[in-house]
């Protein structure tokens, strides 16, 4: 199932929605933490996006592994392996990271969502924000890295 889709490597064609949809995640969260004004408008975004984010870096993550071992069986080895093997272990992070934003994100939501008679505590409001925020900025440079050590492992330095 992750292996390929017309002789692609499902990997190829899954990796953007990841690269796309994780940073997007985390732009919506921090604004939904941060600008409570905003929620009433990004609510929905930022739901989807809690469900979506987390999906394509699964997606990424389980078809890399597939690639991997595609490869491995060819004969790759040494260097190589090595780039691939760190860029998964970047990819793990990023799929850990934004399901932890995407569940923080989804509990700020619903715990906001039509409280204007009886608000979130200001206490919990700013620990969900600081959390929020945190996770975005993790989830953000793991999604940088992962993408950066996927290409250096594909293209090289460029030398």
């Amino acid at each position: 199932m992750f292996d390929q889709i017309n002789g692609l490597p499902v990997h190829a064609l899954v990796i953007h929605a990841a690269v796309v949809f994780v940073p997007l995640l985390a732009l919506a969260a921090i604004g939904y933490a941060l600008v409570p004004r905003w929620r009433a408008k990004i609510g929905w975004a930022a739901v989807l996006l809690s469900v979506g984010a987390p999906l394509t870096a699964w997606v990424a993550t389980e078809s890399g592994e597939e690639l991997r071992e595609r490869l491995v069986a060819s004969g790759l080895k040494g260097a190589p392996l090595e780039a691939i093997d760190d860029h998964m272990g970047f990819g793990t992070l990023t799929l850990y990271y934004s399901l932890g934003l995407g569940v923080v994100t989804l509990v700020m939501v619903f715990l906001t969502l039509r409280r204007s008679e009886r608000p979130l505590p200001r206490a919990a409001s700013i620990g969900l924000s600081v959390i929020m925020v945190a996770l975005a900025a993790v989830s953000g440079y793991y999604v940088f890295r992962t993408g950066d050590s996927g290409a250096q492992a594909v293209w090289g330095s460029g030398g």
